[in-house]
């Protein structure tokens, strides 16, 4: 044992038995003993901590950011099964940023279970072993002849029991086992259950969670920052006087990204900002508006751009091959859309010499760190983020860039060490962009003599949302597609534009518009075959082997009473998409009020392996399938003259609730392991209903939103074909 690396693994410390818990260790620099400073880069043999106290109650450390998706009450589950604590006496806390005993810290790809399952498990087994083993050292008995429930340790044939609490001495000096022995499925007591529910229900319904707006320290200030208008614009000069005349404003200077306005609170900010008066640089700004975008991904697609597109060739060995027969040509167009989370970009820095404190309901701390301390110019053990609970974030916290992050460590610089709170308004967050990209897939099918494809092509125009590497999120959801298991040639072009407007992570990321594409196309071919949409699947799934999508689809049309009679003026659409492992299908009852869909009734069925809570995925089903319809109906982020024309939810509506339609939600029964729930629910819901107004109207649609006016205007006609 050493300093520099202490596993706690059986210790008892302060009292409270800690398992898999690497700790966290003062850190020299430069002569300097800093506390706080990081911790052991090797894991602990079982994941993240668990704190079980005198009392007996029991802690698990989260590391996953909760961003409303109630990833805390799953993960704290796993532990709790395996440890067989009592589920009303297990409580869970979030970890600093400086906690990466098994990786980055980060919740990305709704694989916040899948990637602490197997952790989880392990951690809450063996602490559950130590505490059998003590149990067995106590009565002399053999630890195979032990039972453990609800935190109380028994040997059933001697009437002999323990609670945690009066065996955490005992059990403290146990050697916590290298590979604990798990539970199967079939014994599980608490996952999969409706005991595992949200932990933060009372202090969210009553406004007693604290989130970043909520953060008060002392001696605090408060910031807003003047950004350009237009992509890519730069500060060319600004007078400050009028600013430093408001009441409570202490400070304006310049940064990186526009001009900060330091004041005593959030009001004189914003005031101070109003009165600033700036000339910014446009030369080499983003000036094109949405339909001048719209007619350049057309031309990309169409082989006459300035973009060298990337090939990929999913199945045979023609690529590019001309196509001949019966050819059906699809083109769709999807706009930028915001993430427009319930809280506003927000953060609380102090910067003191080379240590830096954060505060933010960070999507993904490791970025926030490493930027953090670029920005700093320290090192990234010297920067520490407390990881509170954010306000939704679908995405846009998790920007590689940290870019807020950035500002206002940039303004903590500047204030003499006192901690700084900086907000951001609607109309900043809505206009600086980190967008859902804008895409444009044109798509070309060789049908057979059957009714179904002998060959596909594929042209996607799509904005890389990672700067190295193959742009892979334009075409996810699309690669390995199910329907194409009767085609003997796919093949396809990526065109990867790059240009000022910033695009990002959204929910469900390049499904989001993919599953779009590939599930309204498969309608419209069951339509030209004169088949069930259905049955057409069916097919295509059977000849492709795909058993796991045929049990969805039966047990979806099941559900749904997918082929009864249905009242005139409705249709039901159908949709099955796989997400980061989920499988999910939905089926959408939808009607028109004068004109618009109005979507009354979702039927959903999930495959998620093992749900461990299925109240959870529920929710999670239902808030997908309402941000996933905000989207189809409604959303649509534009620019005129390169300024975004949508600022708040006036010109950028969400759906309301009087509009969210009645779901069920049906889970598959497995004991797969478990998959994510946080953003599958999100993409099949659009291409559902465009399939019912497709059965409803017989007329296809071309993109996205499907209400009122489309984002692309009279400037969106489809080129001329090109194959």
């Amino acid at each position: 044992m050493t300093r520099r690396r202490m596993i706690l693994g059986g210790s008892l410390i302060g009292g409270a038995l800690v398992v898999g818990y690497t700790a966290t260790h003062p850190m020299e620099v430069g002569g300097a003993i800093l506390s706080g400073g990081g911790t052991d880069p090797e894991p602990s043999a079982f994941g993240s901590y668990i704190r079980i106290a005198p009392d007996g109650s029991v802690t698990v450390v989260n590391r996953q950011q909760e961003l409303g998706q109630g990833i805390h009450a799953g993960l704290a589950a796993i532990v709790a099964e395996e440890l067989d604590a009592d589920w009303d006496r297990v409580k869970v806390v979030d970890s600093h940023s400086n906690f990466r005993a098994y990786g980055p810290q980060g919740s990305v790809g709704s694989r916040s279970i899948s990637s602490n399952w197997d952790l989880m498990r392990n951690a809450g087994a063996a602490a559950r072993s130590m505490f059998v083993d003590a149990a067995a050292l106590r009565w002399g008995i053999p630890p195979r002849l032990i039972d453990v429930r609800d935190g109380v340790v028994s040997h059933p044939g001697s009437n002999r029991s323990a609670t945690f609490a009066e065996l955490l001495a005992e059990a403290s000096r146990q050697a916590p086992p290298q590979q604990p022995t798990l539970k199967q499925p079939k014994d599980y007591r608490l996952i999969g259950t409706d005991r595992v529910r949200r932990k933060d229900s009372v202090p969210k319904s009553t406004g007693a969670q604290i989130y970043t707006q909520d953060i008060r320290r002392p001696d605090m200030l408060v910031a807003m920052v003047a950004h350009s208008p237009r992509f890519g614009g730069k500060l060319a000069r600004f007078d400050p006087s009028d600013a430093r005349k408001v009441k409570g404003v202490v400070d304006v200077f310049a940064i990186e990204s526009g001009v900060a306005v330091v004041a005593q609170n959030s009001f004189a900010a914003r005031k101070g900002r109003e009165a600033l008066r700036i000339e910014w640089d446009d030369s080499e700004a983003e000036k094109r508006s949405t339909p001048d975008l719209i007619r350049y991904y057309h031309d990309l697609a169409a082989g006459r751009g300035d973009v060298e597109p990337s090939d990929f060739a999913m199945k045979g060995d023609e690529p590019e091959a001309p196509f001949s027969g019966d050819v059906v040509e699809f083109a769709f167009d999807f706009p930028y859309l915001a993430h427009a989370p319930m809280e506003t970009l927000d953060c609380v820095a102090a910067v003191n010499g080379r240590h830096v404190s954060i505060t933010s309901g960070a999507h993904i701390p490791i970025i926030d760190q490493v930027r953090a301390a670029l920005t700093a110019r320290t090192i990234p053990g010297l920067v520490d983020v407390e990881v509170i609970p954010a306000g939704g974030s679908f995405g846009r916290r998790g920007v590689m860039s940290a870019d807020y992050v950035v500002e206002c460590v940039r303004i903590a610089k500047r204030t003499n060490g006192r901690p700084v709170k900086m907000i951001w308004t609607r109309e900043d967050e809505m206009m600086a962009g980190y967008f859902r990209p804008m895409s444009h897939h044109r798509l070309w099918v060789q049908m057979g003599r059957d009714g179904f494809p002998e060959r596909w092509r594929i042209h996607s125009v799509c904005q890389p949302l990672v700067p190295v590497g193959p742009n892979s999120q334009a075409v996810e959801g699309i690669e390995g597609s199910p329907y194409f298991s009767t085609a003997s040639t796919v093949d396809g072009k990526v065109f990867s534009p790059s240009f000022a407007v910033p695009p990002s992570f959204w929910r469900s990321v390049g499904h989001s518009h993919t599953a779009f594409v590939m599930e309204h196309i498969v309608d419209q071919l069951a339509q030209r075959a004169g088949r069930d949409p259905a049955e057409y699947r069916r097919i295509l799934y059977e000849r492709g082997g795909d058993r796991r999508r045929l049990g969805l689809l039966d047990e979806l049309c099941r559900r749904s009473e997918w082929g009864k009679p249905i009242e005139a003026g409705w249709a039901r659409g159908l949709a099955i998409h796989e997400t980061y492992g989920t499988l999910v299908g939905q089926v959408a009852a939808v009607g028109l009020d004068q004109g618009r869909p109005v979507v009354r009734r979702v039927v959903a069925v999930v495959d998620c392996g093992i749900a461990v809570s299925p109240d959870q995925v529920a929710a999670q089903m239902a808030g997908g399938i309402g941000f996933g319809l905000s989207a189809a109906l409604y959303g649509s982020m534009t620019l005129k003259d390169g300024v975004v024309q949508e600022t708040n939810f006036d010109t950028y509506p969400v759906l309301r609730m009087n509009e969210m339609p009645a779901v069920e939600t049906h889970i598959l029964p497995s004991t797969n392991r478990p998959t994510g729930m946080g953003e599958p629910g999100v993409p099949p819901i659009a291409p559902a209903i465009a399939n019912a107004l497709l059965a409803l109207t017989g007329t296809p649609r071309q993109g996205l939103p499907l209400s009122g006016a489309s984002f692309h205007g009279d400037q969106g006609r489809h080129p001329q074909p090109f194959v």
